[in-house]
């Protein structure tokens, strides 16, 4: 039986006022990246409301990556390293094997 190549879906969920130094880093560590990013999400978080309203002003971005096991810890670290400069920030991170 052929080996399977596993993949994992990543997806980042975070402020748009991140969204720049996120995928900066990102493609510096994995410069032929293939994502998708849907660049205004609006939802509920733990702590407040990203709707883009008068009320609540702010939005956040989706991004969707399958990748390698070995690029996931390649995105991870770079997360980290963003939530590391931007402590207050609302990040969030999923990763599912596919």
């Amino acid at each position: 039986m052929p080996k399977l190549n596993r993949m994992k879906r990543i997806e980042i969920i975070a402020n748009q006022s991140v969204q720049e130094e996120i995928l900066g880093g990102i493609e510096t560590a994995i410069p032929d990246i293939l994502y998708t990013m849907i660049p205004v999400v609006h939802g509920k978080g733990s702590d407040d409301r990203k709707l883009g309203t008068s009320t609540w002003p702010e939005t956040n971005f989706l991004l969707i990556s399958y990748v390698s096991p070995s690029d996931e810890e390649k995105i991870m670290q770079e997360i980290e390293n963003v939530r590391k400069r931007f402590p207050t920030e609302g990040i969030a991170t999923f990763s599912i094997s596919c």
